[in-house]
């Protein structure tokens, strides 16, 4: 009988993801045994030692270059840089999570989910104290199942991760307190979406190994050299489409506006800014390590999707009312910004595409984050006032919740001095020295359509008189004034003096594989 051997694992390396797992594990023991009115503190607590522990391991691995966990797992720069990335915006998305001043009920989450929508035990509750503490494990679970995404180097452990990340995601959409049923909605388009999603992405499995005889990305690209069938194509293009419909990329983008718009606003920011660093993170793996080597299989599939999802993103966003779905928007035409760092990647360019598109995800998902932590704070008697008119005269209100929404905005918009004009230059320079100019002319026009809707906004608020029945800002409480105060030092800093972090991102240009 032959031996069977174990494979190598590095507990050192794999040290970010038993932070996080391990959170999202004692926050389950802590909704069986702990009494009702301690879990919400605890569970806050829990989870930021999680994240917080796992950017702290991650930062300490800088530097480190291994494959572990039999093959299955890459140790590198580009997937470092994502994790921490991943987990500074998952602590700002927790502090989100456990805001409770500034609803009457003290929380954006339902006090109990079972319970059906507009019934009068759910009338009852509507203002009650409690909370679905639940939230915080399955945000924690989400976040790990990220950080294995963009370190996976398999593609069944991806398509595990996927999953990982992906149904907790499906839960919490659902727990808005207020418009619950938008949000039960919401959360089952997504449901829906997703797992059609996700069999693309594994019948794309399949035919990878049908054609190459493995689901190593290594081995994959090794066969790709030699095998460049019908069937070796096909499975890249299916599993394309199961990440671009996680990246919310056009026209894989059809849950996108809805979603946000049904979600609770924090879990909208967390899903805007940390899903996207995650599926773009496995994007990059994929096409870097898996088919670098043929790049003629993937690169006008890219350079299509990007120019329809920068087009589809900005006039589509033209049209909307609701800022929720205008950020939707936003997030479809930045994610066709991101492809062009993408097809950076081939030509010769791949360390300048790869430290730009790195870049560029930690920057949007900064200003992402800070963008709805402002839309949880102006607040009409339904709850956020999510309507562009409510938004008329705000400046003369609050000036300060003005200024800090219109330098969100402006970032978003791609203007100098803030950071998503460095960004924007980064991939824009990347995706030129690959030669695709042409790209960047589209990304550019985009641009131009895309600041109307930002700029429309800024205008709103500081040159129209306010409704007499507009709505209040609330007063943060400590938890949104961290995130404000990080997300909007961090804004100013990448768009001033952005050199460090982009030699940073520079340096952890590396995959292995």
């Amino acid at each position: 009988m032959p031996d069977i051997s174990s494979p190598s694992i590095s507990l050192a390396a794999l040290a970010p993801l038993l932070f996080v797992f391990g959170a999202a594990a004692v926050g389950v023991l802590i909704e069986a045994f702990a009494p009702r009115e301690t879990r919400h503190p605890v569970q806050v607590g829990v989870a930021l030692v999680g994240t917080l522990g796992g950017l702290i391991a991650t930062l300490l691995l800088a530097g480190r270059r291994e494959v572990t966990a039999g093959g299955a797992l890459a140790v590198d720069g580009a997937g470092l840089f994502l994790q921490a990335t991943i987990t500074a915006l998952g602590a700002l998305s927790i502090l989100l999570f456990a805001e409770r001043s500034l609803d009457p009920a003290r929380s954006a989450f339902v006090a109990m989910a079972a319970v059906p929508a507009g019934s009068p035990r759910d009338r009852e509750l509507l203002t009650a104290p409690r909370v679905q503490t639940e939230v915080y494990p399955l945000t924690s679970f989400a976040i790990g199942g990220m950080m294995l995404f963009v370190t996976a180097n398999d593609l069944l452990v991806m398509f595990v991760a996927l999953e990982v990340l992906s149904l907790p995601l499906y839960l919490i959409c659902g727990l808005a307190r207020r418009r619950r049923l938008l949000s039960q909605e919401a959360s089952v388009k997504y449901f829906l979406l997703g797992a059609f999603a996700s069999g693309f992405f594994l019948y794309g499995l399949a035919l990878v190994y049908g054609a190459t005889g493995s689901v190593r990305l290594s081995m994959i690209r090794a066969a790709a050299t030699e095998n460049t069938g019908v069937l070796l194509v096909l499975g890249l293009a299916l599993l394309i489409v199961g990440l671009m419909f996680k990246a919310s990329v056009a026209p894989f983008h059809t849950w996108t506006p809805d979603v946000y718009q049904g979600a609770p606003t924090p879990v909208t920011a967390f899903m805007a800014a940390c899903t996207k660093v995650a599926a773009f993170g496995a994007i990059l793996r994929l096409l870097y390590v898996g088919f670098g080597t043929s790049e003629w299989t993937w690169r006008p599939i890219i350079y299509g999707i990007a120019i329809v999802s920068m087009v589809a993103g900005a006039i589509l966003g033209l049209t909307q009312t609701d800022l929720k779905r205008m950020l939707a928007y936003s997030s479809i035409a930045h994610a066709g910004f991101l492809l062009t760092g993408v097809i950076g990647l081939g030509s010769g360019a791949g360390g300048s595409g790869l430290a730009a598109t790195i870049f560029y995800l930690l920057v949007y998902g900064v200003t992402t984050v800070g963008v709805f932590a402002v839309l949880t704070l102006v607040r009409d008697g339904d709850g956020e006032a999510g309507h562009l008119s409510q938004w008329a005269g705000l400046a003369q209100r609050s000036p300060l919740t003005a200024a800090v929404m219109s330098l969100f905005l402006l970032s978003l918009a791609g203007i100098p001095l803030t950071s998503g004009f460095t960004g924007k230059f980064a991939v824009f320079r990347a995706a030129i020295e690959a030669g695709a100019w042409p790209l960047v002319v589209v990304g550019l026009l985009a641009s131009a359509v895309a600041a109307f809707f930002y700029l429309r906004v800024i205008v709103l608020m500081y040159f129209s008189p306010p409704a007499p029945d507009g709505p209040t800002v609330g007063v943060p409480g400590l938890p949104t004034t961290i995130v404000l105060a990080i997300t909007a030092t961090a804004t100013i800093v990448l768009g001033i003096v952005p050199g460090a972090v982009l030699d940073l991102a520079d340096r952890a240009a590396i995959f292995v594989g």
